[in-house]
């Protein structure tokens, strides 16, 4: 499959699959309340029922972390769909929401609903790297770096560091930093952020000690960064996405072949939001996650669409640099095999 043709015709065609979803990029107030409601109540339960379960046991605490930590993700996408101004028509709204939900997720809502919109605008464009997005080189930026540079890329792509170690920091660490260049709103947001979840944290320790508070957050803040992280690195990440350099870039194309359609089961797919259908997110982020799936059938009936299962989407972790000559992402053997021809 190959939708890329670099013709005025393909911006034509790009308005025109955008225009199939003009009538679902509109939020539904009730299915919006109903989604907070079933996402928040079921997530501050377990929080509770995980308190008393460290009287138990701490192993049924870690196993009970595992489902709290699918409602965490679940609230993490209400924020994402705030920042995309999806999920509610009024701003105030949205802005109040995602604020809450970004502190829930440990994420500082206005400061990455700007650099995400980066990764909106930039995604799969070779020359803009750098904006919300998995670190990845290609081939020939590799073999040009230093010995010492080669072994920090090696420890960044590696999959126990990326999703053991990676998640956490990222979300408990580097995200109570502004990045650099951020405006005052993305500064404040983090400072915010980084005060109500001080606020949390004192609070919890009054009330049910800082020991309980860290083991329970810890445990669900792990799994729900594990499975974030594994989502987006799924999303950008397989052997035949797309890249183009800037003046070959085209919006359709980055959407539909650089963006995934991870075919989850029904209960993941609840409990990530439909993010799975990632190319109809971006190729109209308006679109609120509970109409992704609907997008998604509607764009089967105009284009071939192959998913990436679950199967599939292991042999991901293979992909580590960009091979611009075979246009593909290939793994640290293939340099092995260029050495080889050369």
């Amino acid at each position: 499959m190959n939708l890329l043709t670099k013709s005025v015709k393909e911006n034509v065609e790009t308005q025109q699959y955008r225009k199939l979803f003009t009538e679902y990029q509109h939020p539904d107030l009730r299915r919006s309340i109903w989604q907070i409601i079933n996402s928040f109540v079921p997530y501050l339960a377990l929080l509770a029922i995980m308190y008393y379960s460290l009287n138990i046991s701490y192993w049924l605490t870690l196993l009970l972390a595992v489902p709290a930590a699918g409602f965490m993700v679940r609230i993490f996408i209400i924020s994402h769909d705030c920042g995309h101004g999806s999920f509610f028509k009024s701003k105030t709204v949205r802005d109040i929401v995602g604020f809450i939900t970004g502190v829930i997720a440990f994420v500082p809502y206005k400061h990455w609903r700007h650099s995400h919109a980066i990764h909106h605008a930039t995604s799969a464009n070779l020359d803009r790297r750098g904006f919300g997005d998995v670190w990845t080189l290609t081939v020939d930026e590799y073999l040009a770096l230093t010995f010492r540079n080669r072994l920090v890329y090696r420890l960044y792509r590696n999959p126990f560091i990326m999703f053991t170690v990676g998640p956490l920091y990222h979300f408990l660490i580097a995200q109570r930093f502004p990045e650099k260049g951020a405006g005052n709103k993305e500064r404040n947001s983090v400072f915010l952020t980084n005060l109500s979840l001080a606020g949390i944290v004192i609070l919890s320790s009054i009330t049910i000690g800082i020991e309980a508070y860290l083991i329970i957050q810890l445990s669900v803040l792990f799994f729900a960064a594990l499975g974030g992280v594994w989502l987006f690195y799924v999303q950008h990440q397989f052997e035949d996405v797309y890249w183009e350099r800037n003046e070959s870039w085209d919006f359709q194309a980055a959407a539909l072949q650089g963006s995934s359609y991870y075919k989850l089961p029904a209960f993941l797919r609840w409990f990530s939001g439909n993010i799975g259908f990632h190319h109809i997110h971006h190729l109209n982020s308006r679109i609120p996650n509970y109409y992704l799936k609907q997008c998604h059938q509607i764009l089967t009936q105009h284009v071939e669409i192959e998913p990436i299962t679950i199967m599939k989407s292991l042999k991901s972790l293979k992909c580590r640099l960009w091979d611009e000559k075979n246009n593909k992402l290939v793994g640290f053997g293939y340099l092995k095999q260029l050495a080889v021809k050369l």
